[in-house]
């Protein structure tokens, strides 16, 4: 019992804080709107595009976890934005807070000590929490990665 909430606890550490790397947070603060859809030096895709797709993605996961209905995405065209940039700030900001709410959703369903990490959803083929769990961090920082680079890039990047 004390292994699996250690477990547990340390999943959503590593969803939710910085690492070895930038948080989530730190890479999507105070983002200049004007910036959110550039490219620069060949870049395939803009913060906008990755936030998105981020965004897109996460709920895909929650909802895969927790949905027996679930039914899939088409790969890639449901998973990345069409536009560069946001329409506007409220787009950004509802991006982001999105992204921040399904999160919290999904640490919350794997802090659940009800949720079973191990047993595979009976919907799936073989998936299970724990693997949905550590594919959402490893998404997250892969993107949270190419977000800062890309900042960096644009010269609107400071921790």
């Amino acid at each position: 019992m004390e292994k699996d909430k250690t477990l547990r606890q340390q999943l959503i550490a590593n969803m939710q804080k910085a690492q070895a790397h930038a948080s989530l947070e730190q890479a999507l603060k105070d983002m200049p709107l004007e910036l959110a859809g550039s490219t620069a030096h060949s870049l395939p895709y803009t913060v906008w595009q990755l936030a998105e797709h981020l965004r897109i993605a996460q709920w895909d996961i929650l909802d895969f976890s927790r949905n027996p209905e679930y039914a899939e995405m088409k790969w890639p065209d449901d998973y990345w934005p069409k536009e560069n940039a946001p329409k506007d700030q409220q787009a950004w900001d509802d991006c982001v807070s999105a992204i921040f709410s399904d999160l919290k959703e999904f640490t919350t369903l794997v802090d659940d000590p009800q949720s079973n990490l191990y047993e595979a959803f009976p919907w799936g083929t073989g998936q299970n929490l724990l693997r949905e769990a550590l594919l959402l961090a490893d998404h997250n920082a892969y993107h949270v990665g190419e977000i800062v680079m890309a900042r960096k890039i644009l010269g609107c990047w400071h921790t």
